[in-house]
């Protein structure tokens, strides 16, 4: 079961990819078949029941963009 959820500000993602590199758990991907205003792939959680809830893609998002709640639902 799942211990965190995690909401991506889309708008503002630059898709650097950081938080894809660092999920310890590999849920996160490029999703190329989707793009933000800017033009930018997004990224899609893969496996959303595998979050661990550790913010490790939220820490190394260099715009913030990524938002980790833990599974009771207080912000990370």
């Amino acid at each position: 079961m799942a211990k965190g959820r995690i909401e991506f500000d889309y708008g503002k993602c630059k898709c650097c990819l950081l938080c894809t590199k660092f999920c310890p758990t590999n849920i996160l991907v490029l999703d190329t078949t989707k793009i933000n205003e800017k033009g930018y792939n997004l990224i899609r959680v893969t496996e959303a029941e595998k979050c661990i809830g550790c913010a490790f893609c939220a820490m190394m998002c260099p715009d913030s963009v990524i938002t980790v709640y833990r599974l009771e639902g207080s912000k990370v």
